[in-house]
């Protein structure tokens, strides 16, 4: 009989261990923690966004673009939807295409994959960290600091990546790669949060708007992304933050030039602002401006932003001229800041480069160096943007290694 061992219990590690399971193959699964699924738990604030209905090739980032494209069609949405249906998981899909268990709760995702492998014989090993892993006579072996787990006929790497370190992120599996000879595509952190040059961002932190960011690249536009902006001690956050993230953490990566252009309102024209300014200084000559830019914005971002560009707050509208409203409108719309660093791994939700994915059967997920050795899930150098398509790789990459495995 078939023999397998799965490191890491994650979402890929556990789509991996049940698919196997079902087809009666022995399944022993390795977590380092205490408790299995440790990302899902947190995903999507505690409710996961568990996967997304429009997943393509365009949603993920590597250096090997098309290596998702048959994992992806191999195991689409719809098949996803039937799996988690036969488990008693039932879906919530939204209009934009993201899904969330119905019961909108990351707890119960965790709790019903566990369970569901469990009763197919899924033999869980929590608590133990493998050190090492070995290939002798045709098995694995893999080690841990007191004891060893041998005759293994299959290996599954499904780690993660660094990001997360305190859930346990970290690149044991890219060090496991690299003993069977895989080249490692250098890892960065993605959907993070920036840190900027400035000591604007410390006084107006907490302060939050739904606004547009734009991300530049040696000066010139890369991508902006719409969405809720938050101030921070470090930097910003905030989904639309994210969104640029992994552009961003690449071009530092490389020492790009790099900067960001905030819109504060872009709902409005600068050219309505502007008149707005000066239609108020004519029907309320005497409204300071900041109390003019409290209708419009957080009073903290709006004392700092006219302090930011030598404008008193509690200047009158009667004394401010026509040039002075298109530069307050000007500075709402393109309130320009450098990008000096990310907030680094443990902060990140993602992580990308990992195992170089030329190296890897695309339709397998089988190392081309090591027979019936696997890499499925954040390990691989596949990142995907927000929005449910990293769970969407995981679940496919686990699927397709254990189809693989069971077919082997």
């Amino acid at each position: 009989m078939k023999k397998v061992a799965i490191i890491g219990a994650g979402a890929s590690g556990l789509m991996c261990a049940i698919i196997c399971a079902k087809h009666s193959l022995r399944v022993d699964l390795f977590e380092q923690n205490e408790k299995c699924a440790k990302k899902i738990l947190v995903s999507g604030n505690g409710r996961c966004n568990i996967t997304n209905t429009h997943s393509s090739v365009h949603d993920f980032f590597s250096d090997n673009p098309s290596f998702v494209e048959f994992v992806l069609k191999n195991f689409t949405f719809e098949a996803f939807e039937r799996f988690t249906s036969e488990i008693g998981l039932l879906l919530d899909v939204k209009e934009d295409g993201r899904v969330y268990p119905l019961s909108n709760e990351a707890k119960s995702v965790a709790l019903i994959l566990q369970d569901y492998a469990k009763s197919l014989g899924v033999v869980f090993h929590t608590a133990t960290k493998i050190s090492s892993v070995q290939h002798n006579n045709k098995l694995f072996t893999l080690h841990t600091n007191e004891k060893s787990f041998t005759n293994y006929s299959h290996l599954v790497v499904a780690t993660g990546s660094q990001a997360a370190s305190h859930l346990g992120g970290n690149d044991d599996g890219h060090i496991f790669a690299k003993s069977f000879g895989h080249n490692i595509v250098a890892t960065y952190p993605s959907l993070v949060q920036l840190h900027l040059n400035s000591s604007i961002h410390s006084k107006i932190s907490g302060a939050k708007v739904d606004g547009e960011i734009t991300l530049l690249l040696n000066a010139k536009k890369e991508l902006s992304s719409k969405g809720d902006i938050l101030f921070t001690n470090y930097g910003i956050s905030g989904f639309a933050v994210l969104d640029i993230s992994q552009r961003a953490s690449v071009a530092l990566m490389n020492y790009e030039c790099v900067d960001i252009i905030i819109n504060l309102l872009p709902k409005f024209s600068s050219q309505k602002l502007s008149s707005h300014l000066q239609n108020l200084a004519k029907t309320l000559p005497k409204l300071t401006l900041l109390d003019a830019l409290a209708g419009l914005i957080p009073i903290k971002i709006a004392t700092v932003l006219l302090q930011s560009i030598s404008i008193a707050p509690q200047t009158q509208l009667k004394d401010i001229h026509t040039k002075t409203a298109k530069k307050i409108a000007n500075t709402l719309q393109n309130w320009k800041f450098e990008v000096t660093d990310t907030h680094g791994f443990r902060h990140a939700e993602v992580s990308g480069g990992g195992v170089d994915t030329t190296e890897i059967d695309p339709k397998s997920m089988q190392s081309l160096k090591q027979k019936h050795l696997y890499f499925c899930g954040e390990v691989l150098d596949v990142v995907g943007r927000r929005g449910g398509f990293n769970f969407a790789f995981a679940w496919a990459s686990g699927y397709t290694a254990a189809k693989s495995i069971v077919n082997s």
